[in-house]
């Protein structure tokens, strides 16, 4: 093999293991979204906020640590995890609604 058939292999290598963690954060994201459906309802039953400001706040602090100790960026970390709580929270007042 050439060294350019090599490089095209360990890209189509390295891609398909890219392919394989998009699939499983999707799912994962699947399962968290399932997971905070049934938190939205819990909380409109019992006429809860939608959003908790303290949880929220603990959370980002844990996921930034968690993202330092595996070598992510904890920027990254905190805006992801604002943008899956800004959905959650849209989920959670719409159960509130009755939607």
């Amino acid at each position: 093999m050439t060294d350019a058939e090599d490089a095209r292999a360990e890209l189509l290598r390295l891609r398909g293991s890219i392919d394989n963690i998009d699939a499983a954060l999707i799912y994962m994201l699947a399962e968290r979204f399932r997971a905070t459906q049934q938190v939205g309802i819990l909380k409109a039953e019992h006429e809860m906020p939608a959003s908790d400001p303290n949880r929220e706040e603990q959370q980002v602090a844990r996921l930034r640590a968690l993202a330092e100790e595996a070598h992510l960026d904890p920027e990254f970390a905190e805006k992801w995890f604002n943008f899956v709580v800004a959905e959650v929270i849209r989920h959670h007042t719409e159960a509130k609604e009755g939607r």
